[in-house]
């Protein structure tokens, strides 16, 4: 059985250049399908969330504009209220150990930028998923929680890896670059990724070593079928 840790993000805010909280949680679309694509292949799944606090869902990201009209926001919402028990019943993050799970996984939405990003012992957690030859898979504004993890030189774990993240452009496009602390393509270049992209709002997935990452919410259920084919290939099972 595939054991997969599935970390959301416990923020409800994102934290903005001004000083002012942007209403924030994670992508309903991008925790549905992944989610959905691992519960399918028959993973033992479980969540946590910082703290074990029930994380709550961008209250953009079920709108018909933003899910992709009217029906498949009603599909999304109702997948979550399924979902809710799972939810609401989260674990701490803090007492996760990387033996017991074959892979990791984020969703995104813009609440890992606030907490998972500059969480030192989520860090530590990815290092040791990484030094174990696992996957570590994030999607959209999830890869800034890649951001905390160093190797034990302190140099960033993910220095000349290829990937990708929802982009500056998108951000723009979603009328926020400009109200942002910090842009998550900048300040993954920053740290030295080898950064990837396709055109806005298209899938696109990148897989460099253990690390798959996905651009934006489309990516989330191409990015969970990759990890899905590539552990069944592997025979990755516990």
């Amino acid at each position: 059985m595939t054991e997969a840790l599935f970390v959301v993000s416990a923020a409800d805010h994102w934290t903005l250049q001004d000083g002012t909280h942007h209403p924030t949680g994670f992508w309903a679309e991008e925790l549905v399908e992944p989610y959905t694509a691992f519960d399918e292949a028959g993973y033992t799944i479980t969540v946590a969330t910082p703290g074990g606090r029930t994380p709550v869902v961008d209250p953009a990201s079920l709108e018909p504009d933003t899910a992709g009209g009217e029906d498949r926001a009603a599909a999304l919402e109702a997948s979550l209220h399924n979902l809710h028990p799972v939810l609401e019943h989260a674990v701490p993050l803090e007492r996760q150990r990387a033996d017991d799970f074959d892979l990791l996984f984020v969703p995104g939405g813009h609440a890992p930028m606030e907490d998972l990003a500059v969480d030192e012992k989520f860090g530590e957690l990815v290092r040791h998923f990484v030094d174990s030859d696992k996957i570590v898979a994030m999607v959209c504004h999830a890869p800034a929680a890649l951001l905390p993890a160093f190797a034990s030189g302190g140099r960033w774990l993910f220095e000349g890896y290829r990937l990708t993240s929802f982009t500056n452009l998108e951000e723009a496009q979603a009328g926020l670059a400009d109200k942002a602390p910090w842009l998550l393509q900048d300040r993954l270049q920053e740290a030295g990724a080898v950064f990837s992209s396709e055109d806005p709002w298209q899938p696109h997935v990148v897989v460099d070593r253990g690390l798959y990452t996905g651009q934006n919410p489309a990516s989330s259920r191409p990015l969970a079928e990759r990890v899905v084919a590539d552990v069944a290939g592997q025979g990755t099972t516990r």
